[in-house]
């Protein structure tokens, strides 16, 4: 095994494993905190949640831009003092915000509640985009062991408090952010010990590289608006929710969507790898390595699905409370399959052959079909069913119009399989909405099964051609 392939493994291992730290977090997150805490606790903790996942974009893509210039670099050729200025710039620029957040509340928000959950948006936003800028480095630069590591400690973290303060009997929305907020920074801390050739130079080093700074947001900004478009696709339509009716429902339905983005991560293990590895590949190799790695993913998201129908009836007699919102699954879980496309493949690829601006043209689009769709189901009509299946809408149209474009410069054909995905995926959100039996189980499976039969040519060349290890063998 060349060593390509065995840094391919350890990284891939690194990823995995925080990912699968973070999906054990995740789940007690999302099973055990609803049962034990109230509807509006649980509510006003989802909105801290909503909102903070916005807050890595004040940055305005200065972090973006470090990723996409040095992705593929080796640390050691960093220029240890312009990353030193630039930190400290970070620092001083996200501080001025917080203030601003800060101040900006207490002006403008009546209700305290919100006051104090704006309060610790302002320091999430200065604790997570410094330290941001600093996993960006590692994760551009291949570091994923170092990079793996913060994320298992600020995850352990939280785990950890969050399990104190239910075993002393604490249900607070408030205790469980700072839970968060601790975590985060204590991860900050071992980051910048990992980075400490950055961080720690002496003072008379700095200077404020502002050139560098306005090259950085000036690629960066792109890929970050297309992020903030990507998630404001299902953020509108949650803010829609929000909105319409009380912050009860809006906590069932962030718990049915933060179980179908349980099976994310496991993506994500991938996802992070791959754009080193990428921009160090040759252009005309990337056609194979796709088609190989989109049919892999396919196969085992869409027969991944399956997994909600025993997952439903689990999750309906483990949260009673929230039963009634569970059904909302068989609607928004087949996400799953466009959004880890989207994650693990489209993004990455146009991220490595630098097509940001396709990325924030696709997006933008897809933001305002979702801000109209939203306007039309939540204030107009105001169907709550409407509003959510309105997500894996407006998410499996970003996707394909996504991949029809990359498809087109890859010069590859996939017409036949974007068409076979969308059956299927039509397939499931019938069976599960409107048949409520294990029935929908044995139905979904036939065409599961058939949609392996048509696919076996495919399947039969994946296997032959390329198992992972393979594709880094030949890259």
């Amino acid at each position: 095994m060349n060593s390509r392939a065995t840094n391919f493994i350890k990284n891939f291992s690194y990823a995995l494993t925080s990912n699968l730290v973070s999906i054990f977090v995740s789940t007690l997150v999302v099973l055990i905190v609803p049962k034990l805490i109230g509807l509006n606790e649980y509510g006003y903790w989802q909105l801290y949640l909503f909102y903070s996942s916005y807050v890595g974009f004040l940055h305005f893509g200065w972090n973006d831009g470090i990723y996409l210039r040095y992705g593929g670099k080796e640390y050691k050729e960093l220029d240890k003092k312009l990353f030193f200025s630039q930190f400290y710039m970070l620092v001083i620029f996200q501080l001025m915000i917080a203030v601003i957040i800060f101040g900006s509340s207490a002006i403008f928000v009546i209700d305290t509640k919100k006051i104090f959950i704006f309060e610790m948006i302002a320091i999430c936003m200065l604790i997570g985009n410094v330290r941001y800028m600093l996993l960006y480095i590692l994760e551009a630069t291949n570091r994923f062991k170092e990079y793996s590591q913060i994320t298992i400690i600020d995850r352990i973290l939280y785990c950890v408090l969050i399990i104190v303060l239910i075993l002393v009997g604490i249900r607070e929305y408030k205790m469980m952010i700072l839970a968060d907020l601790i975590g985060k920074f204590i991860s900050l801390l071992y980051a910048m010990y990992c980075c400490r050739d950055i961080v720690f130079l002496k003072i008379s080093t700095f200077y404020f590289s502002l050139r560098e700074t306005v090259e950085n947001i000036n690629v960066g900004i792109k890929l970050m608006f297309a992020n903030i478009a990507s998630m404001l696709i299902i953020g509108v339509v949650r803010f829609g929710i929000e909105r319409s009716w009380d912050v009860s429902t809006f906590g069932k339905i962030s718990l049915t969507l933060s179980v179908c983005n349980l099976m994310m991560l496991f993506i994500n293990a991938v996802g992070i790898i791959m754009f080193p590895i990428l921009r160090r590949t040759e252009k005309k190799k990337l056609p194979g390595i796709y088609t190989t790695m989109r049919d892999v993913l396919m196969i085992i998201m869409l027969g991944a699905l399956i997994i909600y129908y025993p997952l439903r009836t689990v999750l309906s007699a483990w949260l009673p409370k929230y039963a009634d919102s569970l059904k909302y699954m068989a609607l928004v879980f087949p996400m799953c399959v466009f959004e880890g496309k989207m994650a693990l493949l489209i993004n990455t690829y146009l991220k490595t052959m630098r097509k940001e601006k396709v990325m924030l043209k696709i997006n933008l689009l897809s933001l305002a079909v979702s801000i109209i769709i939203t306007f039309v189901t939540t204030v107009l009509f105001k169907n709550l069913n409407l509003a959510i299946a309105s997500i894996v809408i407006i998410l499996a149209s970003r996707c394909v119009l996504a991949e029809m474009f990359l498809s087109n410069i890859l010069k590859i054909h996939l017409y036949k399989d974007i068409i076979l995905e969308l059956i299927m995926t039509f397939i499931f959100i019938l069976t599960g909405w409107f048949i409520n039996s294990w029935f929908a189980v044995l139905l979904y499976a036939v065409a599961y099964i058939t949609y392996l039969a048509i696919k076996r040519k495919d399947i039969v060349n994946t296997i032959k051609n390329v198992k992972l290890l393979s594709i880094i063998e030949k890259i």
